[in-house]
């Protein structure tokens, strides 16, 4: 069984093995693969496992050995799988394996809007504090999370994982989603233009779809108080970001903190990398060791599985 990993940096830099998928069949390993090198190094393979590294229709087209690919994500819009499932490609991927990390990245972002504890604790190694006429300062308003009412857009596993955190910070939560799935005692539920209208903090934990593409645009923007902060961990795509930063820049929204962009890695032009009171990291939300850890031991089941004739995950 010929194995080709077209991208394993980002979920393996070193410090995790290959040798679950070394004991399945021959693996061949790339860091990265540009997308006009796809077919190429995947020519000779019957499993292709990839990240971030498209592979389309064409690609499908013009690898007839490929029997089956590995997504190491949950999201799959990386891969075509309308074709995939019409060249009878099983295509898999990993649910769930992240959730934690990816919940607590949304407070994270938050408390660095709320605290700004790295930002002080910087100008302290440059003796600020020192220098200080006062015990105490602070560059920025601080603010506490409890009492505050938090809007969470889905409700899936980290849509729930998130709601879990915010009640117990003494947040209220309010969620939109379109299935009716069991919500904590203290959760409501509500539509979009409300929660964006009402809530204090607005996340996102919703897939990218081309029916929700760019939906945060201009218009549910221009609901949110002037005070609210907005955060996205979900995808790039689901924000119109010339809106995002026009609505920081002009103060009509407080802060942002972001952990996806529309293209990654990003522009230097990108408004949002210097929009005011914007806060963004580079789509590591997922990135911890721990859930790294995870979506290889679930990539490798998965294969496992499929290659006993019982696959799971299977999204095409």
């Amino acid at each position: 069984m010929n194995i080709t990993i077209l991208d394993g940096y980002t979920l393996n830099p070193g410090d995790l093995s290959w040798e679950g998928f070394e004991a399945l069949g021959n693996v061949t390993l790339y860091d990265r693969t540009p997308a006009d090198l796809v077919v190429e190094r995947a020519l000779d393979a019957e499993v292709v496992l990839t990240n971030k590294t498209v592979i389309d229709e064409e690609a499908i087209r013009l690898l007839p050995k490929l029997r089956y690919i590995g997504i190491f994500a949950t999201g799959y819009n990386v891969v075509d799988v309308k074709a995939a499932a019409e060249a009878s490609i099983t295509v898999c991927n990993v649910p769930a394996y992240s959730t934690d990390s990816v919940a607590q990245q949304i407070f994270a972002l938050l408390l660095t809007i709320c605290n700004h504890a790295e930002y002080h604790a910087e100008q302290n190694r440059l003796g600020r504090w020192c220098q200080s006429a006062d015990f105490a300062y602070s560059d920025f308003p601080l603010m506490e999370l409890a009492g505050r009412s938090l809007g969470i857009v889905g409700y899936g596993h980290i849509g729930k994982a998130t709601a879990r955190i915010a009640a117990a910070f003494g947040m209220k939560v309010a969620v939109c989603s379109s299935k009716p799935q069991e919500q904590l005692p203290e959760v409501v539920k509500t539509d979009l233009d409300h929660l964006f209208s009402d809530c204090d903090v607005v996340c996102l934990c919703c897939p990218l779809t081309e029916d929700n593409r760019g939906m945060v645009d201009a218009r549910l923007l221009g609901l949110m108080k002037p005070t609210a902060i907005f955060i996205n961990t979900a995808r790039g795509g689901l924000v119109d970001e010339a809106a995002l930063a026009e609505a920081l820049n002009e103060g009509r929204l407080y802060a942002a903190g972001l952990d996806v962009l529309c293209s990654e890695p990003p522009r230097c032009d990108n408004p949002l990398l210097k929009a005011r009171n914007c806060y963004v990291t580079p789509h590591v939300a997922w990135a911890t060791h721990e859930a790294r850890r995870r979506c290889m031991e679930i990539s490798v089941a998965n294969l496992r599985q499929w290659m006993e004739g019982e696959p799971q995950n299977v999204v095409s």
